[in-house]
């Protein structure tokens, strides 16, 4: 277990360990009864593999997760997508596939005393939105998914949503010991100005706010679009950092990555909330906490990011691709204020001192 002043995770501050890739393919065959192309993929925590079926050419995604992950949070995430199908099948998420024998999901060992949970989803189509052209319909229209997604999520339970995991907004003062390494003082204090606020402002009411599972990690590399409009979100990936948390959390994580640092960094989010309000109704107590939010949320991407990759080098390039831009959005919200900020959003959403959304 890895702890430095406050901040204790051993599934980020570990590497998942390489998986031999006739044992994976075996696995595949003896559970699924799949065999055909096998394609390492890219991934954060966990070894992910895409197969192609050799005798129905449908394609799949393995998943097999970090050994330090317990099952119960596996189960959260597993359980979610089945939640979700149930609830609103359109939405454009992977669905689980079963095992032979029936089941959603089952444990591994390659050998090394380490249990792994297994599973097998299946793969969603379409072109990474990073890779696609912006454009505003396509922002609004990835606002309007989340707020289905957090609709359809709303009456979900599940025991590991007590626990605490990564990437949780509410544990953003937990990454302040690792500001000190970064070489920089101006960013330095920069961050440590947001914990501030963090700290001062929204955490004393997030007890007070409405709270469900979220997804966690609604950005642009998790999205797929159509690739022949690609103004329309053709899939959600990723629940891997799923928590139950207050709901205002999942738009400010989202909203973190679509501000444009290089032009009007306010105007580029407020039609993103505003699209978001009009399907899923924000209460004034969120909006005005949601730009702290959004800088919390930027600081741990930059303090995290940057104490993994130092732990983590052959994976570096894909940790810290957020990293330069994480940087200029903070800079950017620094200079706009929260004040500033929470009137535009409240405007965005109709509110005003005599009305405000339940």
């Amino acid at each position: 277990m890895t702890a430095e002043a406050g901040f204790d995770d051993e599934v980020l501050s570990e590497g998942s360990p390489a998986l031999d890739a006739d044992w994976v393919r075996s696995l595949a065959l003896r559970h699924y009864g799949i065999e055909g192309e096998m394609r390492p993929l890219t991934g954060e925590r966990d070894r992910n593999y895409r197969f192609e079926s050799a005798r129905t050419g449908e394609r799949f995604m393995l998943k097999i997760s970090h050994p330090s992950e317990t099952p119960l949070v596996a189960d959260f995430q597993t359980q979610a997508l089945l939640h979700i199908a149930a609830t609103d099948p359109e939405l454009p998420v992977q669905r689980i596939v079963p095992t032979r024998d029936g089941l959603p999901s089952f444990s591994s060992d390659p050998g090394d005393g380490l249990p792994r949970v297994t599973r097998l989803f299946s793969y969603l189509p379409g072109t990474p939105m990073p890779d696609a052209p912006r454009t505003s319909t396509q922002q609004l229209n990835l606002a309007r998914t989340l707020a289905r997604l957090d609709l359809a999520l709303r009456g979900f339970e599940h025991p590991a949503g007590a626990l605490a995991l990564p990437w949780d907004i509410q544990r953003a003062d937990s990454v302040r010991g690792l500001l000190r390494h970064i070489a920089d003082p101006e960013r330095r204090a920069l961050a440590e100005r947001s914990l501030d606020r963090f700290g001062r402002d929204a955490k004393p009411v997030l007890a007070g706010l409405r709270t469900q599972p979220i997804h966690n990690d609604f950005n642009i590399y998790n999205v797929l679009v159509d690739p022949g409009d690609t103004d329309r979100i053709a899939g959600v990936l990723d629940f891997g950092d799923m928590v139950r948390a207050p709901l205002i959390d999942d738009l400010a994580v989202a909203a973190a990555y679509q501000l444009d640092p290089a032009g009007d960094a306010l105007a580029g989010i407020v039609p993103f909330v505003a699209a978001y309000h009009a399907v899923l109704p924000l209460t004034r107590e969120e909006v005005n906490v949601l730009f702290t939010l959004i800088t919390a949320r930027l600081v741990m991407v930059v303090a995290i990011s940057g104490w993994r990759a130092a732990r983590q080098p052959d994976n570096a390039a894909y940790l810290l691709r957020n990293n330069p831009l994480s940087w200029a959005r903070l800079q950017a919200c620094d200079r706009i204020g929260n004040d500033a900020a929470s009137a535009a959003f409240r405007r965005a959403c109709g509110m005003n001192q005599s009305h405000e959304h339940a």
